[in-house]
C-alpha cells in the first residue's frame, strides 16, 4: 500500500517523533507531508529514506493549501491517508476525500479536558474537528483516556480504535558514555544527584510545581535539570531566582538527544496537569530511572514500584522527592512496558488497520457492483 501521512509541523515533539518511528518501520510505502515547519524531524524522516513534502502554509485559514494537498494526494496514487494533530486533521481528511483516497485514518495524540493541543476547546474548534471527522474511516486514540474524551466530543464509537503510542526502547536506553558527556556539557559532576524533567515549558506541564517542591531540597550535591523551551521559560526562571536557587537549577533548552539527557538524570519527574498518554514517563522508565508523575494514562494497570503517582501539590511531591533522593535507587527495567508499548508491535497494528480498512472498502465496492449487476439482470427478466 501507498500511505501518505499528514502532520501539522515537524519540529521536535511527541507526535512528530512518533511519526518518525512509525514511517521508518512501516511495511508500506510511506510519504509524509507537513503543513508547515519542516523542522528537525523532517530531516530525520528524510534521512530514513522517506519522502517529505512541505506544503508551506503561512496561516491557519489558507484555503489554497487544501487544494494543493488534494493534488498531492491524487497525483501520488495513495491508498491511505493518515493525519496527525488538529490542523492536519481538518485539512488532511477533507483533502483526502476530495482526492478520492480509499482509506482515511486520523491519530488523536493530545486531547485534554479543556484543551486540544494547547488550543482551548471552543465550539468552533469542536465543530471543525467533528466536521472533518465525517470524511474519515477511523480515529486512532493513543489511550483509553483519549478514546473516552473523543466519545464525549461526539466521535462515533464505531470509528474509534485504541492503539497506544509506541516506544523504541533501544533509542532511549541508558548510555554511560552519554551520561558522562552530557553532565560535562551541563557543568554537572558525577557526585551530583540530578532530578530532571523534559517537555515544552508551558503552564500545563507545571514545571512551577516541580520548582516549588524541589527548591528546599537543592543543595551542594543536588541539582534540578529542566530540558525544553516554551512560553513559560521567563516566568520559571524568575520563580527559580525568587527561591534563591538559580545556581542549582539548569535550563538546558530544547534538545533532541533524549537518551543522553535521560542518562544524565538520577530521578525523573512529570507534573502535567492533563496528559493523554505520558510518553516521557515511559521513556524515563525505559532508561532505567524511577519516575514520579501526577498523571500518566499509559501506566494504568501496570504493576510497578518504579513509577510513583503523586498528588499535584507541593507537599506531596516534595515528600516523594525527598524519599527517592534519600533512597538513591539504582537503575532497573520494567519488563511489562516492552510487551505493551514496543514500537514494532504498535507499527504492525497500524499497518494491519490500513490493510483491513482497504480490504473492507474494496469488498464493499465489489458488493455494490454485484448488486447493480443483479438489479440490471433482474430488470431485463421482468421486461
Amino acid at each position: 500500500m501507498r500511505v501518505l501521512h499528514v502532520i501539522t509541523g515537524l519540529g521536535i515533539g511527541g507526535a512528530e517523533l512518533q511519526l518518525h518511528e512509525l514511517v521508518r518501520r512501516s511495511g508500506h510505502d510511506c510519504e509524509v507531508v507537513t503543513l508547515y515547519n519542516a523542522g528537525e524531524v523532517a530531516k530525520m524522516i528524510s534521512e530514513a529514506g522517506v519522502a517529505v513534502h512541505d506544503l508551506g502554509m503561512s496561516s491557519n485559514t489558507e484555503l489554497g493549501a487544501l487544494f494543493r494537498l488534494r493534488s498531492l494526494m491524487r497525483d501520488g496514487g495513495f491508498d491511505a491517508v493518515h493525519t496527525h494533530l488538529y490542523r492536519s486533521c481538518v485539512y488532511g481528511r477533507v483533502a483526502a476525500r476530495l482526492a478520492r483516497v480509499p482509506v482515511v485514518v486520523a491519530s488523536e495524540h493530545s486531547i485534554g479536558e479543556t484543551h486540544l493541543e494547547r488550543r482551548r476547546m471552543t465550539t468552533g474548534v469542536r465543530m471543525l474537528y467533528l466536521g472533518s471527522d465525517l470524511f474519515s474511516d477511523t480515529t486512532i486514540a493513543v489511550s483509553d483516556t483519549v478514546a473516552t474524551r473523543l466519545r464525549r466530543w461526539g466521535v462515533p464509537e464505531r470509528k474509534l480504535r485504541v492503539i497506544p503510542n509506541g516506544l523504541d526502547f533501544d533509542r532511549v536506553a541508558f548510555d554511560p558514555a552519554a551520561r558522562a558527556r552530557t553532565r560535562e556539557e551541563l557543568s554537572l559532576s558525577e557526585r551530583h544527584r540530578v532530578v530532571g524533567a523534559l517537555g515544552r515549558l508551558d503552564p500545563n506541564k507545571r514545571f512551577d510545581l516541580l520548582i516549588e517542591s524541589a527548591a528546599p531540597l537543592l543543595d551542594e550535591g543536588t541539582r534540578l535539570l529542566l530540558v525544553g523551551d516554551g512560553p513559560d521559560r521567563q516566568r520559571l526562571e524568575e520563580l527559580v531566582a525568587a527561591h534563591g536557587v538559580s545556581d542549582r537549577v539548569i535550563f538546558a533548552g530544547k534538545r533532541s538527544d533524549v537518551a543522553a539527557v535521560l542518562s544524565a538524570l538520577d530521578l525523573f519527574v512529570a507534573c502535567s496537569e492533563q496528559e493523554t498518554f505520558g510518553l516521557s514517563v515511559l521513556e524515563a522508565l525505559a532508561n532505567g530511572l524511577v519516575a514520579l508523575y501526577t498523571t500518566c494514562p499509559a501506566l494504568d494497570g501496570v504493576d510497578t514500584d518504579r513509577a510513583l503517582e503523586v498528588a499535584g501539590e507541593v507537599g506531596s511531591l516534595r515528600t516523594a522527592l525527598r524519599g527517592e533522593l534519600a533512597a538513591a535507587r539504582p537503575r532497573a527495567q520494567v519488563p511489562a512496558l516492552r510487551e505493551l508499548y514496543g514500537m514494532d508491535a504498535v507499527t504492525e497494528r497500524i499497518d494491519q488497520l490500513y490493510e483491513d480498512l482497504l480490504a473492507a472498502r474494496r469488498g464493499g465496492r465489489r458488493a455494490r457492483q454485484r448488486g447493480a449487476l443483479e438489479d440490471t439482470a433482474g430488470s431485463g427478466v421482468n421486461r
